[in-house]
C-alpha cells in the first residue's frame, strides 16, 4: 500500500480523534494495523486523545488497585509500623524489677554482667513494645499468609496500614 496525501490526512484526523490503530486501518482499507503506527509514528503524530474504552480501563485499573482492609497481608502490617522510628527510650530493668507494664524483650545474653530487659512500655495483650513485637512476631511466608488471622494482629498496626493509605 502506498500512502497518498488523502490517506496522510485521514490517518491524522483519525488519530487525533482517539481512534485505535486498527480501526484507522480498517477504515482506510487495504493497509495493516502495523502500517498505520510506523506511519503515524514517522508523521511523529502526538499521543492520541484517549479513546473511551482507554479511559475505562484506567478506572478499572485504579479501582482494583485500591484494597480492602481485608485483603491487606500480614507482612504489609507488620512492614508498616517500621515508617514509625519514634519509639520510647529503653529502660533498662533486671529480672527483679520487671512489672506487668515493662516490656520483657531480653537485651544481651542472661550469662552477660550487662543483661537487662527492654522495659518500655508494652503493647497491650502483647509482653513486649511496639519494637519489640516487630521481632517476635515475625511475618509469614506466602503459603501461611492464605490463612487469614486477623485476631493476631497488634491493632497500632492495622492503624499505621489505614494511615498509609
Amino acid at each position: 500500500m502506498s500512502w497518498t496525501q488523502d490517506k496522510e490526512q485521514k490517518l491524522r484526523e483519525l488519530w487525533e480523534k482517539g481512534h485505535t490503530a486498527s480501526q484507522i486501518a480498517e477504515i482506510l482499507g487495504d493497509t495493516t494495523r502495523n502500517a498505520v503506527i510506523g506511519k503515524a509514528h514517522r508523521l511523529k503524530l502526538a499521543a492520541r486523545a484517549t479513546s473511551n474504552k482507554s479511559q475505562a480501563q484506567k478506572r478499572q485499573v485504579t479501582n482494583s488497585n485500591v484494597k480492602d482492609e481485608k485483603n491487606i497481608s500480614r507482612k504489609s502490617r507488620f512492614k508498616s509500623i517500621l515508617l514509625d522510628k519514634n519509639f520510647e527510650p529503653e529502660n533498662p530493668k533486671t529480672l527483679e524489677q520487671l512489672e506487668n507494664n515493662n516490656c520483657r524483650w531480653p537485651i544481651g545474653h542472661p550469662d552477660e554482667e550487662n543483661f537487662y530487659f527492654c522495659g518500655r512500655k508494652p503493647i497491650e495483650g502483647f509482653a513486649y513494645c511496639k519494637l519489640h513485637v516487630l521481632y517476635a512476631f515475625q511475618p509469614k511466608n506466602p503459603k501461611e499468609e492464605l490463612i487469614d488471622k486477623e485476631d493476631d494482629v497488634p491493632a497500632f498496626i492495622e492503624k499505621k496500614v489505614k494511615a498509609s493509605k
